[in-house]
């Protein structure tokens, strides 16, 4: 199973990352990536941006890696009044527009939500959100009201070790994990 790090937004579009600050003067945006490698954000060639409640198109003209994040030239940005103007907006996508994965690869905010159960069958929770680590991700999984207890647990994300079913159909996933842990 592989994971691909997209926050959820509502139905219908995924937050792919932000527009943080302008670059330079000539309209350049730094961009800070949701996607992993974080360079994929840049293989769509159009995003959504939200301000406030508003959505809009807006086209790419290139970006490229810069230091440790990603700067972009946006089509209309063309100063740096403009391209403040537009800093600390979110970058978005239709679901409709992501790669179709395998069978066995999931985006993270597919897994957000879901309702996790040990083998036994307890209910340790739902899956709050996931991090990386460097060495694995991570699953929050929080407890409920329904669960076995109210705690929030650290979950490794290792396929065929920890996770061992996920049924999205069902909102649901079995771990390979202790409960009092």
């Amino acid at each position: 199973m592989t994971r691909f790090e997209i926050s959820p937004t509502d139905d219908t579009h995924v937050v792919l990352g932000k527009l943080t600050s302008p670059y330079g003067v000539k309209g350049w945006l730094k961009v800070y990536s949701y996607t992993s490698p974080m360079e994929s954000i840049l293989e769509y060639p159009e995003w959504w941006i939200r301000q406030g409640e508003s959505l809009r198109r807006i086209s790419i003209v290139q970006g490229r890696r810069q230091g440790k994040g990603i700067v972009v030239q946006l089509k209309g940005v063309d100063d740096r009044s403009a391209a403040e103007a537009l800093a600390q907006t979110d970058i978005l996508m239709p679901k409709e527009a992501l790669p179709e994965l395998a069978d066995d690869e999931y985006y993270w905010h597919e897994l957000e939500g879901m309702t996790v159960f040990t083998q036994a069958g307890e209910r340790l929770g739902q899956v709050s959100y996931l991090f990386e680590t460097g060495a694995n991700d991570v699953m929050v999984v929080r407890g409920d009201a329904d669960s076995i207890d109210t705690r929030e647990r650290l979950l490794p994300f290792l396929p065929d070790d920890v996770i061992i079913e996920i049924r999205p159909e069902e909102g649901r996933m079995v771990v390979n994990w202790d409960s009092e842990f």
